[in-house]
């Protein structure tokens, strides 16, 4: 069996006040914020990012498997999880599934990689939408949790059907009629299975779609039995099938050696998984922590989110549409366009970004080594702000890189304020979705400002 060895965390940078939400329908919509990613990214591009994180945390185990986990996946008749696979430059013998359609699928990612009897990622990410002013909206969140592990019942509670932007639900008391008792139940067995009593678990996870049913079930676990954490609903929302895992991240960035740590999911049923953590565990933490990527984070008009969310349709740009990626190159440039691998001359040491078979120094044919790039940092050597640039977050800013130990890139920049940026700013890579066309996502690499690592 499985254990955890390591995990990461990907929160986007943008936060939408609830209170915004209110002021801009008139009506209540409580206090705190949500988090929200931008309208370059996705579940995909998230997983990537919180494995990315999870890997670097442990660099020198190679997952042998994958498995993701979302409500919200990309695709639907297409394995979302390979372009992870490919992001990540995983080995080609790892196999990479998909785990899609419920909150749920968290949990049973996390059961499959701790059964799986080699090195596995479990991916877990979601983008929470909800109609404008509805509970979901205010309530969701969307992020990403990866874990990397090495050496119920039925209830219509919520429902979304395939092509549909939201999800539906019944009435706030069937869910917790139902949902309550439930988890009390599989909490009781959970420890009998384990042979533990209630007061040996230092910490207390317990989450789902439901708040009201898992406030309920923490109160009755929390009551006497060890802390509950919190449930992070004020800063970030509930992410969904990430928000198990996220919670969880948090705990073990906490965490000392030799504590129990429960946590309870609340989706379609209840599952209860305890985890010990080891001397190993100050050693595998990632960088940043979910403490201060919750920190961060700026601040997004209620307007722009609705417009990345599609309820509010804008004035499309008076120019042709792009091309949807033709499969042919995409495939041939797949270390490039995936995995951001690039080349180093092996005659005169100079790296290229993209690949190029002719070192453009020396000249020498043929003699370069592939070089990943994705995660080495670098600083802005000169941008522009392009204010007729089509985008869903004008204006666009253009920058020219350059990485650590060379290399010269020009690349977008997101998650930036246009008006803050400066020459010498330090940025890293982040995995984005550029565009869609013809119902095909085209993803790539922009940077971002180096924040917390």
């Amino acid at each position: 069996m499985n254990g955890i060895v390591a995990y990461g965390v990907y929160l986007p940078y943008f936060r939408l006040e609830r209170k915004a939400i209110g002021e801009s329908l008139g009506a209540s919509a409580g206090a705190g914020t949500r988090s929200v990613a931008s309208y370059d990214e996705d579940s995909t591009s998230m997983a990537v990012e919180a494995s990315r994180a999870a890997m670097r945390a442990a660099p020198d185990i190679r997952p042998g498997a994958l498995y993701f986990a979302t409500a919200t996946p990309a695709y639907l008749d297409k394995t979302n999880a390979t372009a992870i696979h490919a992001a990540l430059a995983l080995d080609a013998q790892a196999p990479a599934f998909d785990m899609l359609g419920s909150v749920r699928s968290g949990a049973g990612a996390l059961w499959a990689a701790i059964d799986a009897g080699r090195p596995t990622l479990a991916a877990l990410a979601d983008i929470r939408t909800g109609l404008p002013g509805g509970g979901d909206e205010r309530e969701g969140g969307d992020g990403a949790v990866a874990f990397l592990l090495g050496d119920s019942r039925a209830a219509l509670e919520r429902w979304r059907l395939p092509g549909d932007t939201v999800s539906r639900q019944w009435e706030e008391r069937f869910g917790e009629h139902a949902y309550v008792p439930l988890g009390e139940a599989a909490v009781t067995d959970a420890l009998k299975q384990a042979g533990l009593s209630a007061a040996a678990v230092s910490r207390w996870i317990v989450t789902g779609p439901h708040a009201r049913a898992s406030r309920r079930v923490a109160a009755s676990v929390g009551a006497a039995k060890g802390a509950v954490a919190d449930d992070l609903a004020a800063s970030i929302g509930n992410t969904g099938t990430a928000h198990a895992g996220l919670m969880l991240a948090d705990a073990l960035d906490r965490a000392k050696p030799d504590e129990l740590i429960a946590v309870v999911s609340l989706a379609d049923g209840c599952d209860v998984t305890i985890f010990r953590t080891t001397a190993a565990i100050a050693a595998r933490r990632p960088a940043p922590p979910v403490a201060a990527q919750l920190a961060s984070g700026g601040r997004l008009a209620y307007a722009t989110f609705l417009t990345w969310r599609g309820f509010l349709p804008r004035e499309p740009p008076r120019r042709p549409d792009p091309e949807r990626p033709a499969a042919a190159p995409s495939f041939r440039a797949e270390s490039w366009k995936f995995a951001f691998t690039g080349s180093r001359c092996q005659a005169c040491g100079t790296r290229h970004a993209p690949p190029q078979r002719v070192c453009v120094k020396c000249h020498a044919v043929d003699r370069m080594a592939p070089e990943r790039l994705a995660d080495i940092p670098a600083t802005i050597a000169t941008f522009t702000v392009d204010r007729l640039a089509y985008s869903l977050s004008p204006p666009v800013v253009a920058a020219v890189i350059d990485f650590e130990g060379g290399g010269r890139f020009q690349c977008e920049l997101t998650d930036v304020d246009p008006a803050a940026v400066k020459i010498g700013d330090r940025v890293e890579m982040t995995f984005r979705r550029l565009f869609t066309a013809g119902g095909v996502h085209n993803y790539f690499w922009k940077a971002r400002p180096l924040r917390g690592r």
